[in-house]
């Protein structure tokens, strides 16, 4: 039945009948594949989503840490899959960046205490995959490394255990050891341990070196306060994309088999300091100094002067890590067993380092180009001697 509007005025009423409308209702189904399920340890099916952004992920991650350096590139990857992130957070400025990472409202933002562990569990009680990246370079007056990788790690551990949570992938650090000179990588062996014992299906990952935007080892080196150095730059290891690292997080949600293992992630070539330190100079078309004081002297001074300012300097404990190489455990995992190729370093400097460059040189291509127009240029003078 079609009801008829009337509309007066000063030039009299006029009466306005609808048009006769249809209606039609079109139902849509999206087809699902037995591939798109996923098995977790405890046996619930969980739907995947593959490819782009969707509000329809299976899964529920909690991210500790996800607003340092790495905690970025997990997040961004799992929001993309449609899941919904939990990122606890400390500091109300640091988690903007994470905010257009995903569709709204699957990023949920929850402010913790790593020494509350009512605020972890509130943090982990409705997720099924738990992601642990907390760590620090170096210590401060409100938290010490056996704090924050001993402790900190104990309290998530016990929440996942708790409140049975599917996988607990805690990011460890390369050199992890209980024995070691460094605290940094003696508490971070602790951490490994403690997870274990109180959640035996914990996957560690052990990053080596990692670089990306707003690193600590490209962006450390092409900075000019960078000055000083103990062993000449001589330590050893395999600098790894901060991409692939996340990569590799990822994939880890989706293949139950990872549960209980152990990865080295590490780059495709092994290099010194010093190396990457040519790398970033040509790259950046400047020289930076580096002036090299023996570790009795810069290991002291580098811990008074931590204790006397209040931002960031180099730690009594990362020149003692000066001092050690990577070394890499046989047994465990690597890229290659999650079907990932690792980018190499000396590929990605350009894009990592352009701001560094005089404004004289900015247009100029990345270093490798440029060697291989030199090549081409000294052939071509030997083809026409």
């Amino acid at each position: 039945m079609q009801r008829c509007r009337a509309i007066s005025g000063a030039w009299g009423s006029r009466v306005f009948t609808p048009a006769p409308t249809t209606t039609r209702v079109q139902f849509y189904v999206q087809r699902r594949n037995i591939q798109d399920v996923a098995i977790t340890r405890t046996g619930k099916p969980i739907l995947k989503v593959q490819g782009g952004r969707s509000s329809l992920g299976g899964h529920t991650a909690t991210v500790f840490g996800a607003t340092g350096f790495l905690g970025r590139y997990i997040v961004n990857r799992l929001a993309r899959q449609g899941c919904t992130v939990v990122v606890p957070y400390r500091e109300e400025m640091t988690k903007r960046h994470l905010k257009p990472t995903g569709d709204l409202g699957r990023v949920v933002f929850m402010e913790y205490d790593l020494r509350n562990t009512q605020s972890i569990e509130e943090s982990v009680r409705h997720s099924d995959v738990v992601y642990n990246l907390v760590g620090r370079q170096y210590p401060t007056k409100n938290f010490s490394y056996e704090d924050v990788h001993v402790d900190g790690t104990e309290r998530i551990a016990e929440a996942v255990a708790k409140y049975d949570v599917d996988r607990f992938i805690h990011v460890s650090s390369y050199n992890a050891d209980m024995d070691s000179p460094s605290e940094f990588f003696r508490t971070k062996g602790w951490g490994e341990k403690v997870a274990r014992e109180i959640f035996p299906e914990t996957t560690i990952v052990r990053p080596a070196p990692m670089f990306g935007f707003e690193d600590n080892l490209l962006h450390k080196l092409a900075s000019v306060t960078n000055l000083f150095t103990s062993n000449h730059m001589q330590e050893r290891y395999w600098p790894v994309h901060a991409i692939d690292v996340g990569h590799a997080l990822e994939l880890m949600l989706y293949d139950d088999n990872t549960a209980s293992q152990t990865f080295e992630l590490y780059g495709p070539k092994n290099y010194s300091t010093a190396e990457i330190a040519e790398l970033v100079d040509r790259e950046i078309i400047k020289h930076r100094r580096h002036i090299n004081v023996p570790k009795v002297i810069l290991k002291p001074a580098a811990y008074y002067l931590n204790k006397l300012l209040w931002w960031p300097t180099i730690s009594a404990d990362e020149v003692e890590r000066e001092f050690i190489d990577q070394r890499i455990d046989p047994t465990a995992k690597t890229f290659k067993d999650l079907g990932i190729e690792p980018a190499e370093i000396s590929n990605l400097t350009f894009h990592y380092l352009m701001g560094y460059r005089s404004y004289q040189y900015y247009d100029l291509p990345p270093a490798t180009e440029r060697e291989k127009q030199e090549e081409r240029k000294y052939l071509h003078v030997l083809d026409d001697q």
